[in-house]
């Protein structure tokens, strides 16, 4: 199962954002996705740093398996998960 989150919509709304990234993880988490696809956008590129920074939190970092950028889409990242 893959989940997708775009986040064009709230990119200038940063409480939002936050919500959005920690309900995307929960849903994830609860239905044991294999992988969430976030799409920040292209841009300047301070959209994907904040969602990087997100992820590299210590909490939410345990979540996750790994992060993969997209080598062909600089607006596009993969959370990827491990279940057991």
């Amino acid at each position: 199962m893959k989940l997708k989150l775009d986040l064009h919509d709230i990119f200038n709304r940063g409480q939002d954002i936050d919500r959005a990234l920690r309900g995307i993880m929960d849903e994830a988490i609860a239905k044991k996705a294999s992988m969430i696809e976030i799409i920040p956008g292209k841009g300047s590129g301070q959209l994907k740093k904040r969602v990087l920074r997100f992820l590299d939190q210590k909490d939410v970092k345990q979540l996750y398996h790994r992060v993969e950028k997209d080598s062909k889409n600089f607006g596009r990242l993969f959370v990827h998960f491990r279940w057991k």
